[in-house]
């Protein structure tokens, strides 16, 4: 018996037939870019425990307005209601009730259902101007770092309307036009998304003339797909970073505009407005200020701690 038939019956080798489309496969897992992005997210327990508070802050913003809708003036005609701790305000309306657990403001109000509507306003304010912002910012910010007529056109638009500041900007527009809602999302985005397409020119300028993009233009591919192909996928951490600053960032600004009093009508429930009202009072009345900044500092620090981390996760060098 041959050498080879001895070692086939050792079971030491087995023959393996030459087929050419087996020999091309490659055994590799599956690899899903944004599986691994929550997977490196939820490694951290602190995101989790984010994310439950702030869906607790998001349902009680929502469900208790629309449950239980506040009336700034209900008690307005009852002078003995005004300025009540929280003990003194169930003891007058029989009792305990989360009505009145935070006390009453001012006007009698409830600061409770208060904080819950006034908190409403400012994440649909902060999410309507984000997505906005980021849209218009993103999307010009990428032509304009990839097209040069365009970036010459631009460049002398920013460097006017850049020299404006812009809370400057938005009070001038908010006396002019109004201060509605919708007025002062107006004044938020009418050149808040300038600053956004700036930095993303920068970004897009370094990719650009990298060679896969150098290779695409020779093969002739339009300018939309290089951008949204080439371009923008290489972006998403940067994406996710701007937008973490963006979105508490509307919310201050919310805040500090209505708390000098430019900000949002009377008549819409306001955080700032809040804090503005309880301001000179705060040592002797200390349940109508500390509530509202409370709720303002939880939202905003939850919204960009959860942003940055998710930007972390988000970035490639993270998955290696």
């Amino acid at each position: 018996m041959s050498e080879q038939t001895t070692r086939n019956q050792d079971g030491l080798f087995r023959f393996i037939d030459k087929d050419t489309i087996q020999s091309e496969k490659i055994t590799a897992p599956r690899y899903s870019y944004w599986a691994s992005v929550f997977r490196v997210f939820f490694r951290k327990k602190t995101n989790l425990v984010m994310i439950i508070l702030f869906i607790l802050i998001f349902l009680c913003a929502f469900v208790i307005p629309a449950i239980a809708p506040y009336d700034a003036y209900e008690n307005l005609r009852d002078a003995t209601s005004f300025n009540l701790s929280p003990a003194a305000a169930m003891a007058k309306y029989d009792g305990f009730s989360f009505k009145w657990i935070l006390g009453t403001g001012p006007m009698g109000n409830s600061i409770f259902y208060g904080i819950w509507a006034s908190a409403q306003t400012s994440l649909l304010l902060a999410i309507i101007c984000a997505a906005i912002n980021m849209t218009i910012g993103i999307i010009l910010g990428a032509v304009w770092g990839y097209s040069k007529r365009f970036d010459q056109v631009m460049l002398v638009i920013y460097n006017i309307i850049a020299n404006v500041p812009y809370i400057l900007m938005i009070t001038v527009l908010v006396y002019i036009i109004g201060s509605g809602f919708w007025s002062f999302v107006f004044a938020m985005t009418i050149t808040g998304w300038l600053g956004i397409a700036y930095f993303f020119r920068t970004q897009v300028m370094i990719i650009r003339d990298r060679e896969y993009s150098l290779a695409s233009r020779c093969l002739g591919t339009p300018i939309p797909r290089m951008i949204s192909k080439n371009i923008l996928p290489f972006l998403t951490s940067v994406i996710v970073t701007v937008l973490a600053t963006e979105l508490p960032s509307y919310i201050s600004s919310e805040v500090f505009l209505s708390y000098i009093g430019v900000g949002l009508s009377a008549e819409i429930p306001s955080l700032g407005r809040m804090i503005q009202q309880a301001q000179s009072a705060f040592l002797v009345y200390p349940w109508e200020f500390w509530p509202p900044v409370a709720i303002a500092s939880a939202i905003t620090v939850i919204l960009y701690v959860l942003g940055q981390n998710l930007a972390d996760a988000s970035d490639p060098r993270t998955h290696m």
